[in-house]
């Protein structure tokens, strides 16, 4: 299972005529894989992502998650899929301030229908993947930046997504908790067997993902291994 995004065009109206934000864009992102998109400001990064996420329909191509194509599906059916099998890590945490570290994840399952016991064993479960298990009871002002940002990430995975989205997750970070939090994607990836498509500016801690894929004025690159 995977994520597919094949020969996505998409455009934005620009006065009389149209912006083209995305010109065939073609990628395969295999379940328990890491792809790194990379690009200037403006190429067409954060397009890909929304495409991706279902949250803009493209012009043209097809988005194909977990096997199914998302061609055709109402706004309900893509809200359905968006809670069940896409996990989103945006730039910013936005954690509610009123909610503890726990809570925050809690709050996603409850969404879903599950039961509060369930929910409390997911949570724990991930807030001590991300290693914040004895920050559960904390709410975020009391949270530094780099442990806001962990609570996102598993805030992301608290539904057991097929597929994990992550928007400039370092960008409010310095080097170093910026380092740990690309170590920690590349860990959960593996361990959560998610296709995670990271896009980021940072080049500096790519070593570990899994293939690179370069945006310049919405074409995309073939993707390069990395090993």
């Amino acid at each position: 299972m995977s994520l597919n995004l094949t020969d996505i065009t998409l455009t934005y109206p620009d006065g009389d005529t149209r912006l083209t934000a995305l010109d065939q864009v073609s990628l395969h992102v295999p379940r328990g894989s890491l792809t790194a998109v990379v690009g200037p400001s403006g190429s067409g990064k954060s397009s890909l992502l929304a495409v991706a996420a279902t949250l803009i329909t493209p012009d043209t191509g097809t988005v194909t998650i977990d096997g199914r194509s998302t061609t055709g599906l109402t706004r309900g059916d893509l809200t359905e899929l968006r809670r069940h099998k896409i996990g989103i890590v945006f730039q910013q945490p936005n954690l509610l301030p009123s909610l503890t570290a726990a809570e925050q994840l809690q709050v996603m399952a409850q969404i879903d229908g599950r039961k509060p016991r369930t929910d409390h064993t997911r949570a724990m479960e991930l807030l001590d993947a991300v290693g914040l298990a004895d920050q559960a009871g904390r709410r975020p002002h009391q949270l530094s930046g780099g442990q806001r940002q962990r609570v996102n990430i598993a805030r992301a995975l608290m539904n057991d997504p097929t597929v994990l989205l992550v928007d400039e997750p370092t960008s409010a970070l310095d080097h170093e908790r910026g380092a740990a939090v690309l170590d920690l994607i590349t860990r959960l990836t593996h361990q959560q067997a998610t296709a995670t498509v990271l896009v980021t500016h940072d080049h500096t801690h790519l070593t570990a993902v899994d293939q690179i894929a370069e945006v310049h004025d919405g074409r995309l690159a073939l993707p390069t291994p990395t090993r």
